[in-house]
């Protein structure tokens, strides 16, 4: 589902939230305004903190109130934001990124040459029958 796509995102690329992890003012649960009763209120998910090695079991609750201590951001979430994060990944990876849409596309052009030809040998058979 969304939430484990932007969480695995997030922790593949050391990333959070779209540009900054201000961005998750604009989640229900996540926004710091004083009508949110959620608990995660001023808080990030769990895949925006930095990993502690020593830690076994992960931590989801270490996002909670991160956001109100902003000078402090460094010490216990990621601070870049997701898309500088892969605007940075890209170049890095570009011929990867190619290649996949290359072998992509061949693959699409053979189910569509196997199809044409099934059409074809379909109509052959076809107009072998009298009726």
């Amino acid at each position: 589902d969304l939430q484990n796509l932007i969480d695995s995102l997030q922790k593949l690329n050391s990333c959070c939230g779209a540009q900054t992890p201000d961005d998750w003012d604009l989640n229900v649960y996540f926004n710091c305004t004083d009508l949110n009763p959620s608990r995660e209120r001023c808080g990030v998910p769990f895949s925006c903190c930095l990993i502690d090695p020593a830690d076994v079991v992960v931590n989801t609750q270490c996002g909670y109130d991160v956001r109100s201590k902003k000078s402090t951001w460094n010490n216990f979430i990621y601070v870049k934001g997701c898309i500088p994060a892969l605007e940075e990944w890209l170049p890095r990876n570009i011929y990867i990124v190619a290649g996949v849409f290359i072998v992509i596309s061949l693959l699409q052009m053979l189910g569509i040459f196997l199809a044409r030809t099934l059409i074809s040998d379909i109509e052959a058979v076809r107009s072998s029958y009298s009726y």
